[in-house]
């Protein structure tokens, strides 16, 4: 094995390096560097990069969680965070280790300090197929704002999070602009059943482009389109939506558009009560699933 590895090309062998690296837990990394003499002084400017990279994921979790060392991170099935002072620069690092945490199901985050551009950091460093079993992601009270919406939706588009259930950004600061860039990415999600934007300055536009995108550039629109296919819950309060967005919402579940939803939440919006009742009252509507 040994000999056959030292034959392979340079090239190769740091292709096969980058495959096994794992910030979480370097060594069989490092056991394939020694693999031959050749291929130890070949990687040893990676191996030295990999044990900082490992120094830093140790001192983020101790940070966060108080932990030691990484195993815990790397077997957690959950990781909750709460107001722990994190960083962009800690955001970005959570983004790279993405790959390397197959258990995890659960991610709440809830760090403002992290910055305007902290979430934007952490949803690019997230490449495809990045937390692979995570199905909630919350983000609470840390900011977000169009440009991380925008980020987020890049990460989707890659194939991250490609399991995710339940995606709650409370209090982010995403407006209109931020949530046009993020429908079409949760529209693909296929099993998307749980979404929460309360508090988020977002309105009529918006929401448009969640419940009711138009159809392709010269396409007549069928008579229904119908989007979130599986999505059960959707929290719209504290949003700038008015009496427009109620009428959008209303159109889209008179036509099925939204068929499994039977949760809605509007309250603390702009809209009047009457525009309100309107989305709730008429019949196959959330107490009416549709078929």
């Amino acid at each position: 094995m040994r000999v056959a590895l030292s034959k392979l090309p340079g090239d190769v062998q740091r292709v096969i390096f980058e495959q096994l690296r794992n910030q979480l837990d370097p060594g069989v990394t490092v056991a394939f560097s020694s693999a031959s003499s050749e291929l130890w002084e070949l990687t040893q400017a990676p191996r030295e990069q990999l044990q900082a990279d490992y120094e830093a994921a140790a001192a983020l979790d101790r940070k966060a969680a108080g932990k030691r060392s990484c195993k815990e991170l790397r077997e957690a099935k959950k990781v909750d965070w709460y107001r722990k002072g994190l960083s962009s620069d800690d955001l970005a690092l959570l983004g790279t280790l993405g790959s390397v945490l197959p258990a995890l199901e659960q991610l709440d985050l809830h760090a403002p300090a992290a910055g305007a551009d902290g979430v934007q950091r952490l949803a690019e460093k997230l490449g495809a197929g990045a937390l692979p079993a995570v199905t909630w992601l919350s983000l609470d009270i840390t900011h977000v704002g169009d440009a991380g919406a925008s980020s987020l939706a890049a990460a989707l588009g890659r194939g991250a999070l490609p399991r995710l259930k339940h995606l709650a950004l409370r209090g982010t600061a995403i407006g209109d602009a931020g949530l046009v860039a993020l429908a079409p990415a949760l529209r693909r999600l296929p099993a998307l059943e749980r979404l929460n934007f309360d508090g988020n300055p977002l309105g009529d536009e918006g929401l448009a482009a969640l419940v009711a995108p138009p159809p392709p550039a010269g396409a007549p629109p069928p008579p229904t389109t119908r989007v979130l296919t599986k999505l059960k819950v959707l929290s719209l309060g504290g949003t700038q939506i008015s009496d427009a967005g109620c009428a959008t919402l209303a159109a889209a579940l008179d036509s099925c558009a939204l068929p499994a939803l039977f949760d809605l939440y509007l309250n603390g919006i702009p809209a009047s009560e009457a525009a309100k009742s309107a989305v709730f009252d008429r019949p196959r509507r959330l107490l009416f699933p549709c078929d």
